[in-house]
């Protein structure tokens, strides 16, 4: 039998079997292995000796997957011990790396920017050896193992503009759809581990729902299966070809395959187009370590002599100062750090694994008033108090669990990440700084109509996406003109806004523009919040909604 080697040996030993036909011929190797007599023999004995040996055979090779057989014969199926995960990558590339000039101008751009490749192949040695192992357990191209560079660049902490987040892009209903959990604490598509997973299932299932086809089932996870379904089947009605290359798709997605195939061709011979990638050491990263309950990640860090921030990039996962109390239990740590993390957490009990405040409930106090003073949430302080219901009375005392460190320590939660991209974020010339705090009602639409900027810029100088939900409360950063933010203050500060629902009847001689200048709108207001046309024509008696600032009609 082979010694044991690392799991990618079976991954790759399944690849060379398959390249030298052993199904045709693995009969002769089980009748080699069990000593079975051959044909001819068989036919001279007895019927019932010729069941036996059948049936020995059958439990032999059902015993050993892999037979006792000859030096020759193992040395067909020898596995390099690669040092280098790069080298396992190239020798599990599956699909058609055939160029053409789409695949040709991001092979290009990648080509020519070298401290790019270098700066994601760095950001990737975290997480390429247990992504690669988790594509040859299920026998899936190695080129899956690059796609993480075309969706976020190996960072577990991208988020796009349509709310796609972590190193695979989920958006939030795919990834519930494939078990990443989504809360206050925890968002699983940010997890190394649960995403990888999801991404692998996903993109088994797609290929499976497009016979095979990995082009299609790429293009899919790009831009959703119905799009490319009826892409294919708007070319067969045409009679077109109805391969990729040939489907008309969105822009971003008739540039994503191709860009994938791009760096399949630069990895697999980076000195033709002279680059050199940082070797990636061919043996795991981190350890899986069950935590078995809720531990504050700065107290995780400090156990593990680790660098917070590097505690994060492992456990994205986590939004908060701490793992979620409801899980998942479990923290990636790095191989050199996990026994000696493993022994020092087991000898610290649950209760001291995150540290925790006495609270007198006051008068006009709520369990979500306290969650959000203390920076928790309503379950976990029910959880901590075995609360069943949101009832406290005042003087009651509650245990409430705070993190150990200052706010800014936890670089990487969710709330100081944000904190870092308004800092950042910049407007355009002729334009200045200013801090909004959002209140009941507001969305982003009305904000930005207020400052007269675009909804996507707010929503990027504060890293969201526009379909992200506004919290009331909620700090935001704009950049807009002097004038304009001088003009939204001045109506806040006479507090002279009050927007009251009108239902108007239309009279005889008004039209959309007398009566948006009766009440201080624009046509647009009012064709937004009616189901009419600019060029209909509107008449007496009809009832027109209205949304006016009682202080400033006419």
């Amino acid at each position: 039998m082979f010694s044991k080697k690392n799991k990618n040996s079976m991954g790759l030993l399944k690849q060379h079997a398959r390249q030298f036909s052993l199904i045709v011929t693995s009969a002769l190797f089980i009748s080699g292995c069990s000593q079975l007599p051959h044909q001819q023999a068989m036919q001279q004995q007895a019927a019932a000796e010729a069941a036996a040996k059948a049936k020995e055979a059958q439990e032999l090779a059902e015993a050993d997957a892999i037979c006792h057989t000859d030096t020759d014969t193992i040395n067909q199926f020898a596995v390099a011990d690669y040092d280098n995960v790069w080298d396992r990558i190239r020798e599990g590339f599956a699909l058609d790396h055939t160029s053409n000039t789409r695949i040709d101008k991001h092979r290009k751009w990648y080509a020519s920017h070298p401290r790019y490749m270098t700066r994601v192949s760095e950001r990737a040695k975290r997480y390429m050896h247990h992504i690669v192992g988790e594509l040859e357990a299920r026998d899936l191209p190695m080129e899956l193992a690059l796609l993480p560079i075309v969706e976020s660049a190996f960072d577990p902490f991208a988020y796009s503009h349509g709310r796609a987040s972590g190193m695979w892009q989920f958006i939030p209903g795919t990834g519930r759809m494939y078990g990443l959990k989504q809360n206050w604490w925890y968002d699983g598509r940010r997890d190394v581990v649960a995403s990888t997973d999801a991404a692998l299932r996903y993109l088994s299932y797609l290929n499976k729902r497009f016979k095979g086809d990995w082009m299609h089932a790429l293009a899919a996870y790009n831009t959703g299966e119905g799009n490319v379904s009826k892409a294919i089947r708007r070319n067969k009605r045409a009679g077109k070809p109805t391969d990729f290359w040939s489907l008309k798709l969105p822009r971003e997605t008739r540039a994503y395959v191709p860009q994938l195939i791009a760096l399949a061709q630069l990895v697999k011979e980076p000195e033709a187009y002279k680059l050199t990638l940082p070797v990636i050491p061919n043996e795991p990263y981190f350890a899986q370590i069950d935590i078995k309950s809720q531990i504050d990640l700065a107290q995780a860090a400090s156990l593990a002599d680790m660098d917070i921030d590097d505690l994060y990039l492992l456990n994205a996962g986590f939004n908060r100062w701490a793992t979620d109390p409801k899980g998942p239990h479990r923290l990636l740590i790095p191989v050199d750090k996990a026994d000696e993390f493993a022994a020092k957490l087991a000898s610290l009990g649950k209760q001291d694994r995150v540290a925790w405040e006495r609270y007198r409930v006051k008068s006009g106090d709520s369990l979500l008033k306290i969650a959000k003073h203390f920076n928790t949430t309503v379950a976990s302080l029910k959880d901590a108090n075995n609360l069943r219901s949101n009832m406290i009375r005042q003087n009651q005392m509650l245990l409430i669990p705070v993190a150990a460190k200052p706010a800014k320590h936890y670089a990487y939660s969710e709330q100081q990440r944000i904190e870092r991209k308004q800092n950042y974020s910049r407007g355009k010339s002729g334009t200045a700084k200013t801090t909004y705090r959002v209140k009941a009602g507001d969305s982003f639409w009305k904000i930005a109509k207020a400052y007269q900027v675009k909804v996507s810029d707010l929503a990027r100088w504060n890293g969201m996406a526009p379909k992200d939900p506004l919290k009331q409360g909620q700090k935001l950063v704009i950049w807009a003109k002097n004038d304009r933010i001088n003009m939204v203050r001045s109506n806040h500060r006479k507090g002279n806004q009050v927007i009251r629902k009108v239902a108007y009847q239309v009279r005889n001689g008004d039209s959309l523009a007398r009566i948006a200048g009766k009440f201080n709108l624009s046509v647009n207001d009012i064709l937004r919040w009616n189901p009419i046309k600019k060029n209909n024509y509107i008449h007496p008696g009809q009832s027109l909604t209205l949304f006016v600032d009682v202080t400033r009609t006419n």
